[in-house]
């Protein structure tokens, strides 16, 4: 390779590390197909991306807005209504995604509710 030739290798380093709102990566974004962007949207995994110092505050900012929203509507529902879910917030870099909640199936929640009141092991 001479001087001041690039390999295609680092060429793709240099095209994968670009910010997503530079025009390379919007041409990239606006080539896909419909099933591609959905594709990428299920996949979409924000806590393996790079974030900014600015990025972070603005990921805090949405979270404190989504909790004040919740707040909102759960003083100002029918009390006859069930409370609304408190809002997930925004997944950080480094952050793991939150696990499942277990839940019983029917059948364990009636073996329970049996050992509880007294039946035999």
């Amino acid at each position: 390779m001479h001087r001041g030739e690039m390999s295609w290798r680092r060429l793709r380093v240099l095209i994968q590390h670009l910010p997503p709102e530079s025009a390379t990566m919007t041409a990239l974004r606006n080539a896909m197909s419909d099933e591609e962007l959905a594709e990428q949207a299920d996949k979409g995994e924000p806590e393996k991306g790079r974030w900014s110092q600015q990025d972070l505050l603005l990921a805090v900012v949405a979270d404190r807005l989504a909790e004040l929203s919740h707040l909102y509507v759960g003083v100002n529902r029918n009390p006859k209504t069930a409370k609304p879910k408190p809002p997930e917030p925004i997944r950080r870099p480094g952050a793991k995604a939150p696990k499942a909640k277990a839940r019983l199936s029917d059948e364990q929640a009636e073996r329970l509710f049996h050992l509880i009141n007294g039946g035999a092991a």
